[in-house]
């Protein structure tokens, strides 16, 4: 069994759509498919999702909703009208998102996110119609009929129990179309996983059935070694491991959803990227395990909004509990931490920059003063990580000095080196300025005598 997922691009007009029943129709293994909502259809178009985002705000506003929901609702009936569908589908959206937006208010997070999530919902609904019209017997699933999902305030995950739930799905006969994105707490709450999210749902869905291949289709015919908008024609990855595909996603691959790696990981399920305007394209899979190329890094990816929280005492390192105590009070804080470098008596503690407010910053500050009596405490905000990958680098001497040496040459600054114990990726923290200048220089580096 193969499961799909398809993404925004690739069901974004009913000219799409045809091409993703195309390629679901070429392979009777292709059991199940989740479908984000309808992306860009060109580069100056509005995506579905910031419509209903837009939408929410307006709703939560006191605003002209009824608007905002044509406009939506609009971009659905052109869909409809290409495939050759009647306006049922259309009516049974619109009703929809009246529903929606009729509904509690109280909690703003909640709402926004049943908002959203229609965009996901309605267009499996309508991809499934298209399916059984053109003679491909399909069936919508909602996830309220298994995938289940932690409550709030924790970031939104699946729980143990919807892979037990979901596991049914092998047994069905007809192509299961399963909207992306979102879940239900046990209590019958909507919510969404992080935006991109639907890549998660369908490694959820493939780890759930024991797929034997997780296909996950986009709007490129591979991942390439680095960011093509800013590397001319940069190295096109084969195969990749998941250890080197989380590192490369956690940076910036927006290819791939960072979290999407794990349930397929815990089963061994491989994942082959494809593309929908290309299917025949080998891709890029990744693996558990890859034969050796002889090539020390694999890609080369850089993300910014990233603050930093600088914490000095003398005689730190003496002091038990000192490191404990200060992510007590960011955990206090509901923060998430990406990696806390140190020295004898300073600490930082590098994070995404959007968890903080002023106020929140200011708590810590004094926080961090008062109960640890630290010396010197300050947050400095614009940074970027560039995160050199690749399961080579173990095995190579002299890497860290080569990278260090071609960010050195293009002016900038190294504000923090980290090096996982696993030895497949070296970060590097920098003012963001010097992003884009910092991937070419190390691109050059490692891959300019490289034949493509």
């Amino acid at each position: 069994m193969i499961v799909c997922k398809f993404g925004g691009t690739s069901v974004a007009s009913a000219e799409q759509i045809k091409k993703v029943a195309s390629i679901v129709k070429a392979n009777p293994e292709r059991k199940i498919i989740a479908v984000s909502a309808p992306g860009k259809r060109s580069s100056d178009d509005i995506k579905v999702t910031d419509l209903l985002i837009d939408l929410a705000n307006t709703a939560l506003s006191g605003g002209d909703v009824e608007t905002k929901i044509e406009t939506v609702v609009k971009r659905y009936e052109a869909i409809t009208e290409e495939l050759g569908l009647d306006k049922t589908m259309s009516n049974i959206i619109a009703n929809d998102l009246r529903e929606r937006v009729s509904s509690n208010l109280s909690n703003r997070e909640l709402f926004i996110d049943n908002i959203k999530a229609s965009g996901e919902d309605n267009n499996a609904k309508l991809i499934a119609a298209y399916f059984n019209a053109a003679g491909m017997p399909a069936k919508y699933m909602s996830p309220k009929d298994g995938l289940i999902v932690n409550d709030l305030p924790e970031r939104t995950f699946a729980l143990p129990e919807a892979y037990e739930n979901l596991r049914k799905l092998s047994e069905v006969e007809e192509i299961i179309v399963f909207p992306g994105f979102f879940g239900y707490t046990k209590a019958g709450i909507l919510r969404t996983f992080d935006r991109g999210g639907s890549d998660i749902t369908g490694s959820i869905l493939a780890s759930a059935v024991n797929a034997d291949l997780y296909e996950n289709f986009t709007d490129v015919d591979c991942v390439f070694s680095a960011n093509p908008k800013v590397v001319n024609c940069p190295v096109e990855i084969k195969e990749i491991t998941y250890r080197e595909m989380r590192e490369l996603s956690y940076a910036g691959f927006s290819v791939f959803h960072d979290e999407a790696l794990m349930p397929v990981y815990k089963q061994g399920i491989p994942v082959n990227i494809k593309n929908t305007n290309n299917p025949s394209a080998p891709g890029t899979r990744i693996v558990p395990e890859r034969t050796a190329t002889g090539r020390p890094v694999t890609g080369i990816s850089t993300d910014s909004g990233f603050s930093i929280l600088y914490v000095s005492k003398y005689l730190m390192n003496r002091e038990v509990g000192f490191g404990r105590r200060l992510l007590q009070i960011i955990e206090d804080e509901n923060i998430s931490y990406e990696h806390t470098p140190s020295g004898l008596d300073d600490i930082s503690v590098i994070m995404r920059s959007n968890q903080l407010t002023s106020e929140i910053e200011d708590r810590i500050v004094k926080r961090v003063k008062e109960e640890l009596s630290a010396e010197n405490v300050y947050f400095r905000h614009d940074f970027s990580m560039i995160v050199i990958v690749g399961e080579g680098m173990r095995n190579n001497t002299g890497l860290a000095a080569r990278a260090a040496t071609a960010i050195s040459q293009t002016g900038a600054n190294i504000e923090m080196i980290n090096q996982g114990s696993s030895e497949v990726s070296l970060v590097f923290g920098v003012r963001s300025q010097f992003e884009t200048q910092i991937l070419k220089a190390l691109y050059n580096e490692f891959f300019s005598t490289i034949t493509v």
